[in-house]
């Protein structure tokens, strides 16, 4: 091998590592699923990688599927999670059982007041999508539904028929949490939220 030729694979590799590093930066701090092209002029904009859309994306791609083979081979507490709206990192699921302990011990009376209503508003409504529930709410809701599933209370399952979007529902630790057996046996709806929300979520 040459000299040049052995220079350029390690520039290749080496730029492929800061790509992979630079995309698990961005995943860390997204509250939101990012599709690939939204990937591409961020990585581009930032000057981690060079080239076309298609070249980039194909990069992004395959960093993609070696960072999620390693978490698995590393059993990480969190995994790559893509759907038809992108990608995102969330918690292993053979993990639950951890985070449900760190929120037994009371970390879920740090949930803000935005945090209950919108928890509320999932319990009661589900499946929802997050559009549907800002919608409710009439402001944004990424950020607390981002705090939701990080306290195991919600996740997605399955996707809109429509618009494809992710549903999210409650978990078996929100049930654990609110000490019932099933949702038929929620309380009533009306002491977690304000009259505004309310009232909109019943006209839904």
């Amino acid at each position: 091998m040459s000299t040049d030729t052995s220079t350029a694979l390690h520039t290749a590799s080496a730029e492929r590592s800061e790509l992979h590093s630079a995309l698990e930066a961005v995943l860390m701090v997204t509250d939101h699923p990012l599709e690939s092209a939204e990937l591409v002029n961020i990585m581009r904009d930032a000057g981690f990688i060079s080239g076309t859309d298609n070249d980039i994306a194909t990069a992004i791609e395959e960093c993609f599927e070696y960072l999620a083979q390693e978490y698995t081979q590393q059993n990480r507490g969190f995994e790559l999670h893509h759907n038809l709206q992108g990608w995102q990192l969330v918690n292993a699921q053979e993990f639950e059982q951890v985070v449900a302990h760190f929120i037994a011990d009371g970390q879920t009376a740090r949930l803000s007041q935005a945090a209950l209503e919108t928890l509320a508003i999932i319990a009661y409504k589900q499946p929802m999508t997050r559009a549907q529930v800002s919608g409710i709410r009439g402001v944004s809701s990424d950020g607390v539904i981002r705090s939701l599933t990080v306290h195991g209370l919600i996740r997605e399952q399955g996707s809109d028929e429509q618009s494809h979007a992710a549903l999210l529902v409650t978990t078996g630790l929100f049930l654990d949490k609110m000490g019932i057996q099933s949702l038929e046996e929620l309380p009533s709806l009306a002491p977690f939220l304000p009259e505004s929300v309310l009232a909109q979520t019943e006209q839904e």
